[in-house]
């Protein structure tokens, strides 16, 4: 190990000391990679370095200096898919916390409130199950709050205690309540956007107005702000533009400056210290008018989605922005240059991790969904600190990751295989040349042995030199070759993964799983298992174990027992796969990953409903449970710890090796 990885593993295992002293208050400890889908901003109108931080994962967190690091606060009603997009805190107590969320897949969600600044959530009954697109509180009486949903428009006069219809109940136009916004003077002036055009009312909800005089019809308003000195301005934005009205509302014109219509701006926000000064938040970039909206300038890269902007009161130069995919960014002078500022923060869909077989500390992770912002995560002090690397793979998904023997690191993608070089990514080469002859399958009989021959593949043919454009689901090392299980079947390379070839003695025209323990290999479709005992030289098909309908994970230990994980449970077989068995007393559904630990002697098991991970040891089959915190996608030792990749929050690692014993 070289001096500078051993000064960062010793530093890694000074933070773990931390982290351990640290066991009693949380569970385990979220390591990044930071950044990912950030939704809104709430101040504490106490303190305006106190920030809230809403994510679509239902978590909340909080900063104390800004914006510059955040910490997580807890996850709302424990539901990994609500959308918190509006965060209200009361004026005179800053622990009253209002929060609205919807869900993204469903018309549900709800509203929740806390007492104790967001540790602690409790679900407003009368709300239960609505879908909160928007929340607005009465700046002249901060006890009113109305709140907007798929089915119309509720108010509270106490705080968010009690909520009553004020939409026409039933009504075929004001509904699907996308914005709100309350006249600073009078409460019982309310501005409405739809799906479908903005509404008022100027008596509390008793009567409504569709307020579309110079609007083009059928506009979705996004985002509606009024003047706090002078009501009479009001700011609406629509999927056809931004639209400004001088008299209350009674006619909008369309303002100019921002040329496309089809950009959609999610959120308006006036400088509170300016306000001539108003922010536009939108799918291509933010943008920025300080004359009112008579010219508007754009601020940031046009990829930068904006969901949310906060200007700071007593300092405007101070602005952040809540973006999709690249979580906050920062800005101390205007809004003239932006830097991530995602400390604590994570929302990353971690898909895949490798390792570095003479490091422990050195690790590396896959990300899916965030683009450009996305691509691998590399760190080598155990998670604390994370460098990107993305460049070459042009926003691709990765699905899987492996180092090879020489220490190449390969992503694999749903375009084939890329190959990290000082350059950036690189695709990994050329397929090879591929057999035309059909495959047989020979049945597996007992001890291994080939019986009468199975299924009989059709030829798959590839030219040499053609580029592998497949999804590439797993890849592992098997001696000095590397297997890729792919949406078009085995591969493998023997060259450091510069040229691939099928594995033409097996006949699975997708393979979505492999494992390998020293000649023993196994491979696994979503409905199938095929094994090699001899490196892959010759494939005999294994019987799903009877329970499992649809295979979700596969290991071979070092005992050389097949486990197989899925919906049903976790299975293992100590016979090659003729007979299948259970783990006593572990009762799991689910399963989603299987991993075999010959270090640690154990085999880890990670399932995506429970928040508990689980090692079973190797020879005698006792299991340990870890209390987690986090649903985990899988599960993987690190030096003497665990780390895991929650659903969508990123990694967390194990704060100390203590188990339970299940009995």
């Amino acid at each position: 190990m070289s001096w500078r990885r051993w000064g960062r593993y010793c530093a890694l295992v000074a933070v773990w000391g931390a982290f351990t002293a640290m066991a009693h208050a949380v569970k385990w400890f979220p390591m990044g990679p930071y950044g990912g889908h950030a939704r809104s901003f709430a101040m504490d109108p106490a303190d305006s370095r106190h920030i809230y931080l809403g994510t679509a994962t239902g978590w909340l967190y909080e900063s104390h200096d800004g914006g510059d690091s955040w910490t997580r606060v807890s996850q709302v009603n424990k539901s990994d898919d609500l959308v918190l997009d509006h965060i209200l805190i009361d004026p005179n107590n800053s622990k009253h916390l209002v929060v609205g969320a919807f869900k993204i897949d469903r018309p549900d969600g709800g509203l929740f409130i806390s007492d104790d600044g967001g540790q602690t959530f409790y679900e407003q009954a009368q709300m239960r199950g609505q879908s909160v697109r928007s929340m607005a509180r009465s700046a002249s009486d901060p006890n009113t709050i109305v709140a907007g949903t798929l089915q119309g428009i509720y108010r509270s006069l106490d705080d968010g205690k009690h909520w009553s219809l004020i939409s026409p109940a039933g009504s075929t136009e004001i509904h699907e309540v996308e914005s709100l916004a309350i006249d600073p003077k009078n409460p019982n002036i309310i501005y409405a956007g739809t799906w479908h055009l903005p509404w008022k009312t100027t008596d509390g909800g008793l009567h409504w107005e569709n307020i579309k005089q110079g609007i083009i019809d059928d506009s979705d308003v996004f985002s509606i702000i009024i003047d706090p000195n002078e009501p009479r301005i009001v700011y609406a934005s629509a999927c056809s533009g931004i639209y400004k009205s001088v008299d209350a509302a009674v006619e909008f014109k369309k303002i100019q400056g921002i040329p496309s219509t089809a950009r959609r701006t999610r959120k308006l926000l006036q400088d509170p210290s300016n306000l001539q000064t108003v922010y536009a938040g939108t799918t291509e970039g933010l943008y920025k008018t300080i004359d009112g909206g008579a010219t508007f300038a754009r601020m940031t890269a046009p990829d930068v989605i904006v969901n949310d902007v906060y200007v700071d009161p007593n300092n405007s130069m101070h602005v952040l922005l809540a973006t999709e995919r690249g979580g906050v960014l920062s800005s101390d002078d205007g809004g003239v240059a932006f830097h991530p500022s995602n400390q604590g923060f994570s929302a990353r869909q971690v898909s895949s991790y490798a390792a570095d077989a003479q490091n422990p500390a050195h690790i590396y992770v896959g990300i899916v969904n965030d683009k450009q912002t996305g691509g691998v995560f590399e760190s080598l002090d155990g998670g604390i600190t994370w460098d990107q690397h993305s460049d070459g793979l042009n926003g691709r998904d990765v699905f899987s990751l492996n180092t090879t023997p020489a220490d190449t690191l390969l992503a694999g993608t749903a375009h084939g295989i890329f190959r990290l070089s000082d350059m950036g990514w690189v695709p990994s080469g050329d397929v090879g040349s591929v057999a035309e002859k059909p495959v047989v399958v020979a049945a597996r009989t007992p001890r291994g042995h080939a019986g009468h021959s199975a299924a009989i593949s059709a030829p798959r043919v590839h030219a040499t030199g053609a580029t592998l454009d497949t999804l590439v689901y797993t890849m592992v090392n098997a001696n000095n070759e590397v297997l890729a299980g792919t949406a078009l079947g085995l591969y493998k390379a023997s060259d450091d993964g510069h040229t691939w070839s099928p594995v033409t003695t097996l006949e699975m025209p997708e393979t979505q799983f492999v494992a390998v323990h020293d000649s023993t290999i196994m491979v696994a479709g979503l409905r199938r298992i095929a094994l090699s005992v001899d490196g892959g030289r010759k494939w005999d098909p294994v019987s799903l174990p009877p329970d499992i309908t649809q295979v979700s994970a596969i290991a071979v230990d070092e005992l050389k027992n097949l486990w197989v994980g899925g919906r049903e449970g976790v299975y293992y077989s100590t016979d090659y796969g003729l007979t299948w068995k259970t783990i006593h007393n572990l009762v799991l559904t689910e399963v989603n990953s299987i991993y075999a630990d010959p270090a640690g002697h154990q085999v880890l098991v990670s399932s995506s409903n429970q928040w508990f991970a689980f090692g079973i040891h190797l020879p005698d089959y006792s299991v340990k449970a870890w209390e987690v915190g986090w649903k985990l996608r899988f599960l993987r030792p690190l030096g003497d710890h665990l780390i895991g990749a929650t659903m969508f929050d990123g990694m967390v690692l194990q704060p100390r090796m203590v188990a339970s014993k299940i009995k």
